[in-house]
């Protein structure tokens, strides 16, 4: 029975024992289980090729590929006896080792670190190693980011090689852990420090001052500077002192230029950048380097159409005004007579050093052809030629040296108004002129078609004066009056009421066309070159003759005696004369 009761505790110890060594197990191998998820402290016991023998603690050892150990940049250097933090993902596995990864151990460093330094609003350093769709991948101290292409820089960035590899400051801009996603901005970055650059050069900016910049935008009417967080505008005219279309000649996006403030404006901060006040001003001197009269070669840069600009040296310009150009072709567009790069002789005209003006001629330095074309054609002198154009004063001839003359309508005929003798001519017709006048300063040569011909008014009426009586013939005859001619052709004009004494007479139809009269002259107009002539005035003059010579107060001869016999004496006189 004693036997039976040590059995039964012998039996009851075994069963404790048993109960505490499972307890013990498990308790072990919770705590394990535990370790899974977390980062832990290990040797490297050893390095087998590829892989590195990390000692955790556990009952056996984890593998891990070398190549974990290293960064973007490259692998890293590990031997035995190295102790490293390595991430527990399994106890064991297929092969009963444990499994570690020394990527995981930094990441999860990093995120932690990393979720401190977003909550703090803190800069974090990176390094840009791959690139993705839409951006880059940014190492965070074994955290892999993603920059998106736009957070790359300020402004777009072509090659982004320079900046892969090397150390680089972000921004967090969203995390979330459970994804494992982190988005960063290296623009934030700049931006802020550009703003603090931007706040202490503008603070310090004065005119007058150098800075050095990067060219950052060019427009059509200039090129924006960056002058390290602040933009500057550098106008097109103050790049060089010579003429720059556009600044594209002489400047290219990205290029370091050196320039002066020219002008600061503290309350809207826009700044005007120059070039050109960096070098010496070619203009100082100019007067005496180019005096009026001078001839000089220069290149054409700029055509208008108010003329042409010549390049004289860099940085000096002239303008040949279209009036200068030629001494023939007037009216004609500049790009007609030169064109731009050609090589130029001109002459200075005048110089305006405060304005920086120079005034150039390009025909005085050719042979003036008005000057040889009156050598050669004295006052006087008839030519023929084309008619080049008729305008509503006159007609416009060709002359030798490809020049032209006008003839006034007042010099087309002696005896048509002008309106009508020039109905005659047509354009590209050939005409016979007289050369009347030539002024080479006005570049005018007055010609003359009529003056070919006799004038038969100076000629006749220009000898008759006012109360002379000549024969007439009737041409026609109109209510007014009667139109006659008087010798050659002269023109002439008899009033109704200057036809006869009597009233009753006074009736132009009493005459006939080609009838023959005498008339006394009472006007002669050079003006309008017509003659006014009165029967009456004639018949007038008679009568008082005819009393003066046969009638006296104490004659006792009566008014019909005398008109009857001066009368006779009339008709004999007039019959001596046609004999």
């Amino acid at each position: 029975m004693a036997r039976s009761a040590t059995a039964r505790v012998a039996t009851h110890e075994v069963a404790a024992a048993k109960e505490s060594f499972a307890a013990l197990l498990e308790e072990s191998l919770g705590f394990a289980q535990g370790l899974e998820g977390s980062v832990l402290s290990g040797t490297v016991v050893g390095i087998d090729g590829e892989f590195a023998l990390i000692d955790v603690g556990l009952k056996s050892e984890g593998r891990v590929a070398l190549r974990e150990f290293g960064g973007p940049a490259g692998k890293a250097e590990i031997k035995i006896g190295d102790v490293v933090e390595v991430f527990l993902e399994r106890m064991e596995d297929k092969n009963g080792e444990a499994m570690l990864s020394r990527e995981k151990a930094k990441r999860e460093e990093a995120w932690t670190a990393l979720e401190k330094q977003f909550k703090d609003n803190q800069r974090v350093t990176g390094v840009i190693f791959g690139r993705v769709k839409g951006g880059f991948t940014v190492d965070l101290s074994g955290a892999v980011a993603f920059l998106p292409g736009s957070q790359v820089d300020i402004r777009p960035v072509r090659d982004v090689g320079p900046l892969m590899g090397t150390p680089q400051p972000f921004q967090i801009l969203k995390m979330d852990r459970a994804r494992g996603n982190i988005v960063v901005s290296r623009r934030a970055v700049l931006e802020e420090s550009r703003a603090e650059a931007r706040s202490e050069l503008v603070a310090n900016l004065k005119e007058g001052q150098v800075l050095q910049g990067v060219v950052k935008n060019i427009t059509d009417y200039g090129a924006f500077v960056d002058l390290g967080g602040v933009d500057g505008l550098l106008h097109v005219t103050d790049i060089a002192w010579r003429r720059i279309n556009h600044p594209s000649e002489a400047l290219h996006i990205g290029q370091n230029v050196n320039v002066q403030v020219v002008r600061f404006n503290p309350e809207t901060q826009r700044i005007s950048l120059g070039m050109k006040q960096l070098e010496a001003d070619p203009w100082e001197g100019v007067a005496a380097k180019y005096p009026v009269g001078a001839k000089l070669k220069g290149r054409v840069t700029n055509i208008t159409d108010y003329g042409a600009f010549v390049e004289l040296e860099p940085g000096i310009e002239g303008l040949v005004h279209v009036s200068e150009m030629s001494w023939t072709k007037k009216n004609v567009h500049p790009g007609k007579i030169v064109s731009t790069s050609q090589e130029v002789e001109v002459m200075v005209l005048d110089v305006d050093p405060t304005k920086r003006r120079i005034s150039l001629g390009l025909k005085q330095c050719m042979d003036n052809p008005w000057s040889s074309f009156i050598d050669k054609h004295p006052a006087g002198s008839e030519l023929e030629g084309e008619i080049k154009n008729i305008t509503e004063f006159g007609l416009f001839v060709g002359l030798p040296g490809e020049i032209d003359g006008m003839v006034h309508l007042s010099d087309l005929d002696w005896d048509r108004p002008g309106e009508e003798a020039v109905q005659d001519y047509k354009k590209g017709q050939m005409v016979k002129v007289k050369l009347l006048d030539v002024d080479i300063e006005k570049e005018r040569i007055s010609l003359g078609i009529k003056q070919l011909k006799k004038d038969n008014y100076a000629e006749t009426a220009g000898t008759l004066k006012k109360g002379d009586v000549v024969t007439c013939t009737v041409t026609a005859v109109t209510d007014g009056g009667l139109e006659v001619t008087v010798g050659d052709g002269i023109s002439g004009f008899i009033k109704k009421i200057d036809i006869a004494r009597e009233r009753g007479e006074q009736r132009p139809d009493r005459f006939a066309v080609g009838e023959k009269v005498d008339a006394k002259v009472t006007q002669n107009d050079a003006k309008t070159r017509k003659l006014t002539l009165s029967i009456k005035a004639r018949e007038m003059e008679e009568d008082k003759q005819a009393m003066a010579e046969f009638g006296s107060s104490d004659s006792g001869a009566s008014l019909g005696d005398i008109l009857g016999a001066a009368l006779n004496k009339a008709k004999k006189t007039k019959k001596g004369d046609d004999e």
